[in-house]
């Protein structure tokens, strides 16, 4: 076993000889993008695509700044500060195979929640020329089935008042945009690259309906000037455990936080930019004109896949993904679920063979090396189900088409939200904004079966769809009575 080396700036030469490292010149770097949300996703995709970039010599103006809008990024940018924000990539493969990397793109990082000036600086930059996003779904702000804008936030009628004091990602914006249109400068690009349906253009109508009620003539300004391209993204990452940081240090390297990630990785962008862009296109990202049907098929194939297994795996006691692709039970569920219910909705996609897609996505699911956590997958399931799923029920049901295997999905979220627990009585991790909202209305099952469905917020007017409601309520109270996932998995295959 090799001595660990720190992982520094200072220590790349040595590193060198262990895993590849940046060869580029760091120092060089301006901040061309400025980046929202740093988790292990930005860090293994948009991230490593402009590290890819800058070891072909290329996009030295495309640095990128990291920014923290919660309390809890601040441990990720104190580590990130000490390694001088480079920190290590491993893409784990099926057969065992693990490739290192350590990646150079992220040149800064700033937190909005201690020092608001310098985030708004650094997007008012005449430099940055975007702005990208990685918030989750529930950054946005919007009410999933109405999808409005959310001025209730209390956070957003500080803003509304407080224009220098933003605390949202729309007060942030605002705030930086306004400075570049006030100092003549042209605006630079919002890119969403969190898994939204028409990411780019829910973003935009939601900042407008923000600055719309901020600062109308700002909000003119924005619609004409700020181009808001939709994208679709694809890799992989789990939680880095401290597995994994031990580990690195067997390949002698010193990281107090890498990102691991699956080899597969894609990137659909729709071509429309405020000002300029990196030439992702030499690195194997796809611009098209409309990048709606690789949203789409994305996120009602490989999210929403996930979610099934996430939410049925979690009560019947597995703990990863790859736990329940293994198991072939679940494989036969999701495969049926990917057939029958969310493949046709989605029509024929240019380029894309849906059959070799849904094999391949198993495939990833299955790889013994990723170990995504059922947990994770689970997380903030009340903003990632009405967008991956509910969709998908409430267009099956408009068409006569089947809705038995998403529907059981909901009971079973009903059955994980009231008892947080599995089927054999161990307590789940329930990681969700709306949890206790969730648990007090599955709690009302015994008495209203319905209650779960009820929260029109989440799920529309299924409640008042007789076709959901006869298939959802016996389903609901065959959980209820046997409390057996698989046994109602199987009977519905």
């Amino acid at each position: 076993m090799k001595i660990p080396i720190q992982l520094q700036q200072q220590n790349l030469e040595e590193l060198g000889s262990r895993m590849p490292v940046p060869t580029y010149n760091r120092t060089d770097n301006k901040i061309g993008v400025v980046h929202v949300g740093v988790g292990g996703f930005h860090r293994a995709h948009q991230a490593y695509y402009l590290h890819q970039l800058r070891q072909m010599g290329e996009a030295s103006e495309w640095g990128i700044c990291g920014i923290g809008l919660r309390e809890s990024d601040t441990k990720l940018r104190d580590s990130l500060k000490t390694q001088d924000h480079l920190y290590t990539l491993m893409v784990k493969h099926p057969n065992g195979k693990i490739e290192p990397e350590v990646i150079g793109s992220i040149v800064d990082f700033e937190m909005g929640t201690t020092n608001k000036e310098r985030v708004i600086s650094h997007m008012a930059n005449a430099d940055t020329k975007i702005v990208s996003l990685t918030i989750t779904e529930g950054g946005y702000n919007f009410n999933p089935t109405t999808g409005k804008f959310n001025f209730d936030n209390p956070d957003i009628q500080h803003e509304l008042h407080h224009p220098q004091d933003p605390i949202t990602i729309y007060g942030f914006l605002t705030a930086a945009l306004k400075r570049r249109r006030d100092a003549g400068l042209p605006s630079f690009t919002i890119l969403s690259c969190d898994n939204i349906e028409h990411n780019g253009d829910m973003t935009r109508k939601m900042l407008l309906a923000f600055a719309k009620v901020q600062d109308a003539d700002l909000a003119k300004w924005i619609a004409q000037e700020v181009c808001f391209p939709n994208s679709m993204v694809d890799r992989i990452t789990p939680v880095t455990t401290k597995a994994d940081i031990d580990t690195l240090q067997n390949y002698g390297v010193h990281d107090a936080w890498p990102v691991t990630c699956e080899p597969f990785i894609q990137w659909v962008i729709e071509d429309k930019f405020s000002n300029g862009r990196p030439a992702f296109e030499k690195v194997g990202v796809q611009f098209v004109p409309d990048v709606g049907p690789y949203e789409k098929m994305k996120l009602r194939l490989l999210n929403a896949g996930h979610s099934v297994l996430g939410i049925l795996g979690a009560i019947h006691g597995h703990t990863t993904i790859n736990a329940c692709v293994q198991d072939e039970v679940f494989a036969n569920y999701l495969r049926a679920f990917l057939d029958k219910e969310a493949t046709p909705i989605l029509g024929d996609i240019k380029g894309i063979n849906l059959e070799n897609y849904k094999d391949s996505l198993l495939e990833r699911f299955a790889n013994p090396n990723i170990k995504d956590s059922v947990s994770r997958i689970c997380s903030e399931s009340s903003a990632k189900l009405p967008k991956f799923l509910i969709t998908t029920i409430h267009e099956n049901l408009a068409k006569g088409g089947s809705i038995k295997f998403a529907t059981l999905v909901l009971a079973a979220w009903c059955y994980y939200s009231d008892k947080e627990a599995d089927q054999h009585g161990r307590p789940l991790e329930i990681i969700d904004v709306l949890q206790s909202e969730l648990h007090q209305a599955a709690a009302k099952t015994k008495n209203d079966p319905l209650a779960f469905i009820k929260q029109e917020n989440l799920f529309g007017n299924l409640a008042k769809n007789n076709r959901f409601v006869e298939v959802y309520t016996f389903m609901l109270q065959e959980l209820y009575k046997n409390n057996r996932i698989t046994k109602m998995m199987q009977s519905i295959i």
